[in-house]
């Protein structure tokens, strides 16, 4: 059973700095992309970053490359966002994500298709 577990929203100023963390029960079994989607107030539920559970390249969304960085620690079975220079634009509900396969140029549709946790809040006040 897959289950994730996001931890570390919460209200930042612009400029700020956030990292959030899940816990994935996927690092046990492997073969999976992980990443962070994000629904802002008012639109779709959007991808912001990935990585292949098994190490490789990282993918983001061009709205927070330079910004954020996705990493992983699979010893703890944790994934990580971190987000720097954070913009009242990232005010969102962030949901970790997992799709069994590897992420591609389609990451963000593979985990839109995949396992959501719940979600954690990140506001960020200008």
């Amino acid at each position: 059973q897959v289950q994730l577990t996001e931890s570390g929203g919460d209200s930042v100023q612009g400029g700020g700095s956030l990292r959030l963390s899940c816990e994935a029960s996927t690092y046990y079994y492997g073969g999976y992309c992980m990443g962070w989607l994000r629904k802002l107030p008012g639109k779709a539920r959007e991808g912001v970053a990935a990585i292949y559970s098994g190490g490789g390249t990282e993918y983001y969304d061009d709205a927070v490359r330079g910004r954020f960085t996705i990493s992983q620690d699979s010893a703890k079975s944790t994934l990580y966002l971190q987000m720097n220079n954070l913009k009242s634009d990232d005010t969102a509900v962030y949901t970790c994500a997992a799709y069994f396969g590897v992420c591609g140029d389609t990451w963000a549709e593979r985990l839109l298709q995949g396992y959501w946790g719940q979600g954690t809040q990140v506001t960020v006040s200008s």
